[in-house]
């Protein structure tokens, strides 16, 4: 069998030429295989029916794969020359011969140091991409962060909303006295509370007694 695989070959036909000829070996070796067992089988038959034949089934089998061997060394030779034929004038495409799927390098050659420089800025051209990619997903998470304290801002807005709207019910309309408002206001209420802890600390006290 050859051993020089041709790739234009294997680009034409789907294959490589000595792919189809090691399967077109394997098929003439499973054939001749099949029928040196089919033609033991009918001889085996035969003698059965001979009672006084004095051949032994071992001898059959001995005798086949000696006749076996003998055709197998000469289909080995015929197949070396059958070979040798297909894959000159057959599985073969002559070098003056320009695939249509490679006619484009005939209309644009290119030499190995402008294919090199191609593949040089298509790597930049992908690092850039790559880039341009984690940059733009960078921004997208500063935005989903500028959403967040927008939103929190808007929460501030409508609390002094909310404060001034409070302020101008009680006749406050400066800033300043709004705070001043809401400081003596929480003054009042720690004061209330405080109050309300130390009576019920009274009644508490009181029930113990009781």
């Amino acid at each position: 069998m050859s051993v020089n695989p041709n790739a234009y070959e294997a680009q034409f036909f789907g294959f490589t030429p000595q792919t189809c000829m090691l399967r077109v070996y394997i098929a003439f070796q499973d054939y001749l295989f099949g029928l040196m067992m089919a033609s033991e089988k009918i001889i085996l038959k035969k003698l059965d029916g001979i009672p006084e034949c004095k051949i032994r089934p071992f001898q059959i089998r001995k005798s086949t794969e000696k006749f076996y061997l003998f055709m197998k060394e000469h289909f080995d030779k015929l197949f070396s020359k059958m070979e040798e034929v297909l894959l000159q004038m057959v599985l073969s495409i002559p070098r003056s011969v320009l695939l249509p799927e490679d006619k484009v390098h005939e209309e644009y050659p290119y030499s190995k140091e402008q294919f090199q420089a191609l593949q040089d800025e298509v790597h930049q051209l992908q690092q850039q991409c790559r880039a341009e990619a984690a940059a733009g997903q960078a921004l997208r998470a500063e935005l989903e962060e500028q959403k967040a304290v927008q939103a929190e801002l808007e929460k501030i807005l409508q609390w002094f909303d909310g404060l001034e709207n409070i302020c101008r019910e009680h006749g406050i309309s400066n800033f300043r006295e709004s705070f001043a408002f809401l400081t003596c206001s929480s003054k009042k209420l720690q004061d209330v509370l405080k109050d309300v802890e130390e009576k019920s600390k009274r009644i508490k006290k009181h029930d113990s007694y009781c």
